[in-house]
């Protein structure tokens, strides 16, 4: 019987952080890495003017979603979840992204219960409605609006644009490893010995 029921955002948490990378650099005749993003929208941390950042990602961003590589170690960690965990992944990508979402899950055999794409960034509502117990995340004031709102614990994962502070209910971790650690101390503490602790 599955019990808890995991948000999870899908960009620079499931996906490479550093998955646009390589379009940006293509396009903008750059030569950056994901260390030269010390903020989440591009257009400020690149200085590239906001409306030709984003005509650029209207147009890109079907490419670069079928293309991004698994950030490392998330295949791993939720194929062992998937048996014991509700996996909800609640993006903020828009509902004509579905099928190029859908098809990348099935390309890299990633399980889920339900995709949600919402079009927004938002996502204080569909985490409520689904009854999410934990949040996955890589953008900061997601997870502080998340973990404030909600009061619910959201794992942070670390990356150069989401170094500001963070509330008590945000943690940060550098990888899906860690994260996994994080909840099955989670667990212990809830006074339940998890069942990934059984075997």
């Amino acid at each position: 019987m599955k019990e808890k029921r995991f948000g999870i955002d899908i960009d620079g948490t499931v996906t490479c952080p550093a998955s646009l990378v390589p379009f940006i650099n293509e396009s903008f005749s750059l030569n950056i890495t994901l260390e030269d993003i010390k903020k989440y929208d591009l257009a400020e941390a690149l200085n590239i003017a906001p409306d030709k950042m984003r005509d650029w990602f209207d147009q890109t961003e079907p490419a670069i979603y079928a293309a991004s590589p698994l950030a490392e170690g998330a295949d791993k960690i939720l194929a062992k979840w998937q048996k014991t965990f509700h996996l909800l992944f609640i993006s903020a990508r828009r509902q004509h992204l579905f099928d190029i979402t859908e098809q990348w899950f099935h390309d890299q055999k990633i399980h889920y219960d339900h995709i949600e794409l919402i079009g927004s960034h938002d996502k204080v509502a569909a985490a409520k409605r689904h009854a999410v117990d934990i949040f996955f995340e890589d953008k900061h004031d997601n997870a502080v609006m998340l973990a404030e709102e909600l009061q619910i614990p959201v794992v942070l994962f670390n990356t150069p644009y989401n170094q500001d502070a963070v509330p008590d209910h945000v943690i940060r971790v550098d990888n899906w490893h860690e994260a996994d650690l994080w909840v099955q101390q989670w667990l212990l503490q809830q006074g339940r010995i998890s069942p990934l602790l059984r075997t």
